[in-house]
């Protein structure tokens, strides 16, 4: 779902990446070169020929092993293509995307779904969304406090569904939301006696709940930013009344913040903090979400993510990055002081694929505490 957001910005002038300020026609270098510089850029045809973008899904998680599949994105242009900011700077408006995909890993996980990111009454509403069905193998890992720590595999088998729209607040970058989730899974375990460990209200195959958020986004382009910063916070309620076979609730804050450093540099900074009371599911636990660290190793009541990332524009349209970032978990099993870091770090390269959207692809290598691995990137890894 990382592509069902994005802003069309125009061509990169500074360090800051793309100057919406220079927002440029329509390419006139074919479907698949920009006029401009005569590269290869996909622009013309995502936003004048009603084209997809194809996007190969390699899966390299150590959660869930390698793997494979594909997306396809579709991009329709906005009306007015310029708009400004909170502050009058000017950037591009947002187009709307939708599209789907699927894939599958060598562990035998596999999922496909459908989703959108639309735009209504010049931007003064937002919704965001998508449907999945998906069968997914996992660990869970036990926190060895006492005993040495053990995983336990288990498969989740179901439907997925998160819905979510927002209204502007006034003229400003800022939007409230409301969003529905679903989950219904069946829960099955390799060894059938690994359910005994676990509490019935923690084996709960069915979570409704709904939420209420805030969001402020200043970024000049939500695909791969120079400048701005996204703020939201979020509380969702799961309750039997809704649906869900127990009562719970997660909370979410992040920050992601862009500086450009002179004309070839842009510096990144992440913050991300996540909580959930009550009779949670084991496999709806927050966990540390950082590349390099397999998805859902880390798991308890509260995690918290610091990350930073530097980007160098070698040219207009490649460059290189690295990044570093710590996390932590606590809650049930230790207090926030007897936690242990948990660090990542990479590099990466980049290339401006659609300069009209600022959009760049590329890959990162990352390596974590127990895995190293690579990652596709398709716009910025945050999300």
């Amino acid at each position: 779902m990382a592509l069902l957001s994005g802003v069309v910005s125009a061509q990169p002038a500074t360090a800051g990446g793309p100057s919406p300020a220079a927002a440029a026609p329509p390419a006139q270098g074919g479907r698949f070169r920009d006029a401009e510089d005569g590269r290869f850029d996909m622009s013309g045809w995502l936003l004048d020929h009603r084209g997809f973008l194809p996007v190969p899904v390699i899966i390299t998680d150590p959660a869930v092993g390698n793997g494979g599949g594909v997306a396809l994105a579709f991009f329709h242009r906005p009306h007015t293509p310029v708009t400004t900011d909170a502050d009058g700077a000017p950037k591009m408006a947002t187009p709307d995307i939708y599209g789907g995909g699927a894939m599958r890993t060598a562990n035998g996980s596999e999922a496909a779904g459908i989703g959108a990111s639309l735009h209504f009454d010049e931007d003064r509403w937002r919704y965001r969304g998508g449907v999945a069905k998906a069968s997914i193998n996992l660990d869970f890992y036990t926190p060895g406090n006492v005993l040495p720590p053990s995983k336990i595999a288990y498969n989740m088998d179901g439907v997925m569904s998160f819905q979510q729209g927002f209204r502007q607040l006034g003229k400003r970058d800022l939007y409230v939301g409301l969003a529905w989730i679903y989950m219904d899974l069946d829960l099955g375990f390799d060894v059938a006696s690994d359910r005994d460990r676990f509490q019935p209200h923690e084996l709960s195959r069915r979570s409704s709940g709904l939420g209420l958020s805030l969001e402020y986004d200043s970024r000049d382009n939500p695909f791969t930013p120079s400048r701005g910063w996204l703020g939201m916070i979020e509380g969702n309620a799961y309750l039997p009344g809704i649906g869900s076979d127990q009562s719970f609730q997660s909370y979410r804050g992040h920050a992601y913040g862009y500086w450009p450093l002179g004309t070839r540099l842009v510096l990144g900074g992440r913050v991300d903090a996540r909580r959930a009371n009550g009779d949670i599911p084991f496999y709806r636990l927050p966990y540390i979400d950082l590349r390099g660290i397999g998805s859902a190793r880390y798991q308890d009541t509260r995690a918290a993510v610091l990350e930073t990332e530097l980007r160098c524009n070698l040219t207009p349209r490649w460059a290189l990055i690295g990044f570093v970032g710590a996390g932590r978990t606590w809650g049930r099993h230790n207090s926030f002081g007897d936690g242990d870091d948990q660090v990542s770090k990479g590099a990466g390269v980049r290339y401006l694929i659609a300069r009209q959207l600022g959009m760049h692809v590329g890959v990162d290598y990352a390596w974590g505490p127990e895995d190293d691995t690579f990652y596709i990137q398709v716009g910025s890894a945050w999300r």
